[in-house]
Parts: C-alpha cells; structure tokens; sequence
C-alpha cells in the first residue's frame, strides 16, 4: 500500500531564513579602540545585548584585560565601562540571513557602513576583530590608515583555544 498523497500546501517546504539586523555600534568621540566581531549570535539578538550566551568569553577576557571586573555588572554599565577606557563595540555586518548562531552559517552578508568612523570617532586608532571572519575585514581597515589587530574568537564555538591562550592575544588591545 502506498503512503497517501499530501495536497501541495502540507508539503515540508522550509521557510526561508528572514533577514536578521545586527546591533548599533557602541562608540562614541573618545573611542581609540574599536573590537568588531562578526555578527551578534542569536542570544545577542534576542537580548539587544552584546555578547550575551553566557558560554562567550567577550566580557571575562575584556575583564582581564582591563583588570575590572565588567562581566559582574549588569550590561548599560559594561558598555559605559568599556567607552571610559576608550574602547568600543560593533560588528563587521550590519544585516545578513543565517539560521542558527554559526558564522559558517551565514548568507546574504551586508556590511556595516564604516565611512564615517574616521569622523565619528577622531582618536580611534586600532581596530581589533573577534575571530577570523571578523578578520577578514582587516585588511581594508589597514587600508583605511588603522592599526590592526585579529584577535581569537570569544565564541563558544571556539572551544579548541583555552581562555589563557585567548587571554594571551587579547593583551594586546591595549598595546
């Protein structure tokens, strides 16, 4: 006996992923340093927060870094501590479609408009990425006359690289 027929609507059809809007930069006239990671996961999204899985290493390394603790804050005064030190947050991609939280997993990539960085944030000087496919933008960032710096993945998802190690390469925003 064969399987019945199902009308053209019941077919398993996916729906495509909706396009997804990353978060607004957190910068201000002050900022000499600027960390872009890739695109906000899905607890980031979620929350409106950056760095938010509770897994990703961002604020216990940025902690270390500045010898404060701004994990232990709740989040408006982990960014305010950040821009007191000069330091700022946002993403290399403005918009993109991605089903899950995986940076291998997105399409459709649109980059956020960086033109106006120099004007918007007169003493930055160093641009720091949060993994390699944040990196990949480096290059033009050197090009735009910006130190450089591609730093290892804060993600969960990069479980092969110990928090000492990260730590070791994550020194190095501040230098």
């Amino acid at each position: 006996m064969s399987a019945p027929n199902a009308p053209p609507s019941a077919l398993s059809r996916e729906t495509p992923p909706a396009l997804l809007a990353g978060l607004p930069p957190v910068l201000d006239a002050g900022t000499t340093i600027l960390v872009l990671g890739s695109f906000p996961g899905n607890a980031s999204l979620v929350a409106r927060q950056y760095y938010a899985h509770p897994r990703n290493q961002f604020w216990p390394l940025v902690s270390a870094v500045l010898g404060e603790d701004l994990a232990a804050r709740p989040y408006p005064q982990r960014l305010q501590g950040l821009l007191a030190r000069g330091i700022g947050v946002w993403d290399v991609l403005a918009t993109c479609v991605r089903k899950g939280s995986l940076d291998s997993a997105i399409r459709q990539a649109q980059a956020n408009q960086f033109d106006l960085l120099h004007a918007r944030c007169p003493r930055l000087r160093k641009v720091c990425f949060n993994g390699k496919a944040a990196g990949r933008f480096a290059p033009g960032f050197a090009d735009a006359g910006f130190e450089t710096l591609v730093l290892p993945s804060s993600s969960p998802a990069n479980a092969q690289i110990s928090f000492e190690q990260k730590l070791a390469q994550w020194r190095n925003i501040l230098m």
